[in-house]
Order: C-alpha cells, then sequence, then structure tokens
C-alpha cells in the first residue's frame, strides 16, 4: 500500500451503484478530527471501517449521517436509474437506551416507527404481519412479541438492524452494532449481514473492533489512523501493512489463511 497520506479505496467496479465520499474532513471546536478522507463504496460491499480508539471512525459515520458538519462531499451515482443524488441511509447505533422496565415490544417498536397512531389504538393483523416479514430479513421474526428487554444484546441489535432496513437503504451503515455481544451473537450478526449484502445489493459500512471477523466477512477494510485513512484493501491487504501491525501489535502475515478466511 501506498505512504500517502491521502488514500483513496476505489478499486472496485461493481459498475452499478457507488457512494462516493470525496475530501471528508470534521472540524469540532477547532480541533481537527478527520482529513482528506476518501472512499468509494460499491453496491453489494461490505466495507469494514477499523482503527485505534478516536481515530474518527463514529465521526465519520455521523458526518455521513449529517449529524455534524462536515467539509467535502458526499455523492451516491445510481446506474440502476433508481436514484442519484444522495444516498437513503439506514442506521444502527452501537446501542440503543431505553427502560429496560417498559412494557414495549418489539412490534411497538415497529408500529410505533410506521405509523402516527398509538399502538394501543391499532394492531391489525397486516400490520403484524407486515413487521413479522421484515424481522425475517434478520432471522428474528420470532422476536416479534418479545419484551424489548427481556432480549439479548445479539437479539435486540437484529432488531435494531431489520428496522434499519425499512425500507431497504443505499447504505446501511453500522456503527460497533455488536459491541458487547457474546461470541455466539457475534457471529449470528456478521453472517447477517453479509447475507443481507449479497441478497439486497446494498452498501455495507461497518465500524468494528472485531478484527477476526472482519477478516472473515469484509468485502474491504478501511484502516483510519492519524485523522485519515492510511489503509485501505482487501483484509489481507490491510491486515499485513505495516502501519496496522504496529497499531494493534499483531502480526497476520502468516496468520491470514486467506482474503475472506479470517484470522486463525
Amino acid at each position: 500500500m501506498t505512504n500517502h497520506e491521502n488514500v483513496q479505496c476505489s478499486t472496485c467496479t461493481c459498475g452499478l451503484c457507488c457512494t462516493k465520499i470525496q475530501n471528508f474532513g470534521v472540524t469540532r471546536n477547532k480541533f481537527e478530527i478527520l482529513k482528506n478522507v476518501d472512499l468509494h463504496i460499491h453496491c453489494g460491499d461490505l466495507t469494514a471501517i477499523i482503527g485505534p480508539n478516536g481515530a474518527g471512525k463514529s465521526t465519520l459515520l455521523k458526518a455521513i449521517l449529517g449529524e455534524i458538519p462536515h467539509t467535502g462531499e458526499l455523492i451516491f451515482l445510481d446506474a440502476k436509474s433508481k436514484r442519484t443524488g444522495r444516498p437513503l441511509l439506514g442506521y444502527v447505533p452501537q446501542k440503543l437506551d431505553f427502560d429496560n422496565s417498559s412494557p414495549m415490544s418489539v412490534f411497538d417498536l415497529f408500529a410505533a416507527a410506521r405509523t402516527g397512531i398509538p399502538v394501543w389504538l391499532s394492531r391489525s393483523k397486516h400490520l403484524h404481519q407486515s413487521v413479522k416479514e421484515s424481522l425475517g430479513k434478520v432471522q428474528a421474526d420470532h422476536l416479534i412479541d418479545r419484551r424489548l428487554g427481556a432480549l439479548s444484546g445479539g437479539e435486540l441489535q437484529r432488531v435494531l438492524l431489520a428496522l434499519a432496513l425499512e425500507p431497504v437503504p443505499d447504505l446501511l451503515l453500522l456503527d460497533e452494532p455488536v459491541s458487547g455481544v457474546d461470541q455466539n451473537g457475534l457471529q449470528m450478526f456478521y453472517k447477517t449481514v453479509s447475507d443481507l449484502r449479497t441478497n439486497y445489493d446494498l452498501s455495507i459500512l461497518l465500524v468494528s473492533h472485531d478484527l477476526n471477523l472482519v477478516a472473515q466477512y469484509a468485502d474491504r477494510v478501511v484502516f483510519i489512523n492519524n485523522k485519515t485513512v492510511e489503509s485501505c484493501g482487501t483484509p489481507k491487504q490491510v491486515f499485513t501493512d505495516k502501519r496496522v501491525i504496529d497499531t494493534f501489535g499483531i502480526d497476520w502475515t502468516n496468520q491470514l489463511k486467506n482474503e475472506k478466511g479470517g484470522i486463525e
């Protein structure tokens, strides 16, 4: 990989759609957090963002969402001729803050997001079936009547993932969505996200510290450090980059089985 500070991640050319992040920068309270960030995210690709704590990974997602001011441009190109301009975004946060003792169910959460009618006034069979089908996209339809506070961390994140897919977005942003989830839940979540990428031709941008699962499931990896993109490419290319090895203190050179095979 090049040692140039401004690395572009643009080698994938699916020919269908592309979200271009060009020269993104974020400065808050006169402190520069990100600069010269260039990414090309293609449909059907799972792109993972890795980096040390405080590198600006979550800040980048918030800038893409439009939650914080930024410089640079975000351009969506759609060769399918459905939409060109700004992509339709879906978002799954690190966690959902709510009262665990609340009686709200998974169905209630979806109903509140979809209708302006108080949930207790209407519970149509059509809406119930529609929500169940949405949850089925992430193998979570059996959770529809479960109380939110009774869900495990992995179950809650799958529910939030299903909610982010209504409607199916052009670009799905996942900000460390399985923080605190056990190993079985981690594996299931990554497998589900990987399947969604294929089934719905989604562009997915995932911030993660789960490097083994990133190596196993990601199509491309972006390493953010020192306020910008320092390395970008396939998992094998990025995880054998000296800057990545030095940052995480692990040498994957002889451990990567292949570009999609994970780390032994």
